[in-house]
């Protein structure tokens, strides 16, 4: 299986599987890889100091900037394996 297909494969499952319990810090990790692997560098404008959680998510996206896509989608991939297995499966 293509690393481009497993990637697909895994983001769609993610969310329906892995119980809530992510820490922010993991959530923020998980949105950085995702956007990267799909998008590449961060695209965007910084949103405003006032909107908090679409900065820290724009923070952890452009934190990735130079991450090839390929290599974004391997990190997505042992990272969503790797909350699997510390957070269960519903």
């Amino acid at each position: 299986m293509s690393v481009g297909s497993q990637f697909k494969e895994e983001a769609d499952n993610f969310f329906k599987v892995v119980n809530n319990t992510l820490t922010d810090d993991e959530l923020k990790e998980v949105y950085a890889l995702f956007k990267q692997a799909s998008f590449g560098d961060c695209n965007t404008e910084k949103p405003g100091m006032l909107d908090l959680k679409g900065k820290a998510k724009w923070d952890a996206w452009d934190g990735k900037k130079g991450l090839g896509k390929e290599d974004a989608m391997s990190q997505y991939i042992g990272l969503v394996k790797n909350l699997l297995e510390k957070h269960g499966r519903k």
